[in-house]
């Protein structure tokens, strides 16, 4: 009696654990009924017919993290390098990623690498560094296309690290020397032919400054003697105003005669005083003729002689 309860409660607790399914939170379970294609299970309980339903698959729901590792890879310019990232996904129809792919994982590990391969192939070693993001992108699209029968949807692809060889890394380094140094003369020769155009229109704004003066003092020395001229002019007018004044006033006329006659004797006198010879005159070759000369001039300066006046 006691055997029987006992095998009649393993019995049971057999077709119950066959019969109750939970399906956590994060999955989902493909269901199978005599080897065919049932349903697929969401998360919660559930209850199967035992001996006949049975899960087949239990797939995760979640964003997956799939590491692709690292591969060789030939760039356009002939250059080796070793590349290596990371494949997010998630399977979005757990009927076709249980019967469209036997394993989706390393289906989707060997697509990626397939097509990294062929994309670094379309690219120089200079740009694989500059243009991660649209390799990534590239890579995406690719395998995204390829994965749809699987009933997975690839998210994004990352490069993780590019690596050239040991000879790649030294001719890049001497390259980037190079290009240093090129660089720096580059600089150099900017420096100095700046410095050269700094000198030159420093030269030329000294010449243009120097010239400027020049010109302003000539035009100075000009304008002073064109002004001591027009005073001289004017003073010179205003003498020859007054003197023609004063020889049109009473006896004016006399006295210019008066005049040139003392500045001819005082010449005459430095002339006899200076000379080697004796020079006279032919106006004064007589005595007579030097007396007649002075008195002519003695009576011509004397004032005119009035009558005395009646008484």
């Amino acid at each position: 009696m006691g055997m029987t309860i006992t095998l009649a409660v393993i019995v049971a607790g057999v077709i119950a654990w066959n019969t109750l399914v939970v399906v956590p939170m994060r999955q989902a379970a493909v269901v199978e009924r005599l080897g065919r294609f049932l349903r697929v299970l969401v998360p919660g309980p559930h209850f199967l017919v035992p001996f006949l339903d049975r899960i087949a698959y239990r797939h995760e729901m979640r964003e997956q993290v799939i590491d692709v590792p690292s591969q060789s890879c030939i760039t356009r310019d002939n250059i080796q390098v070793d590349v290596d990232g990371i494949v997010y996904l998630r399977v979005i129809d757990p009927e076709r990623a249980s019967y469209g792919i036997e394993d989706y994982r390393r289906a989707a590990i060997n697509l990626a690498q397939t097509t990294m391969r062929a994309e670094m192939g379309k690219l120089p070693l200079d740009q694989v560094f500059s243009e991660r993001d649209r390799l990534n992108e590239a890579i995406v699209s690719e395998i995204d296309t390829a994965s749809d029968p699987w009933g997975v949807k690839i998210l994004r692809y990352e490069i993780r690290d590019i690596t050239p060889t040991d000879h790649v890394v030294h001719t890049l380094e001497k390259q980037m020397e190079a290009e240093r140094q090129r660089r720096a003369e580059v600089t150099n020769a900017e420096a100095g032919r700046e410095a050269m155009i700094n000198v030159s229109e420093g030269e030329r704004q000294a010449a243009i400054n120097l010239s400027e003066g020049d010109k302003q003092r000539r035009i100075n020395e000009a304008r002073g003697r064109a002004e001591a001229i027009s005073v001289v002019a004017a003073a010179t007018a205003s003498a020859t105003r007054r003197v023609a004044e004063a020889i049109r006033a009473p006896g004016g006329n006399e006295a210019v005669k008066m005049k040139l006659v003392r500045q001819y004797l005082e010449g005459l006198a430095r002339i006899l005083g200076e000379a080697q010879v004796t020079v006279v005159p032919r106006e004064l070759a007589t005595v007579k003729g030097l007396a007649d000369g002075v008195a002519q001039v003695i009576g011509a300066a004397a004032p005119p002689s009035h009558p005395p006046p009646s008484r």
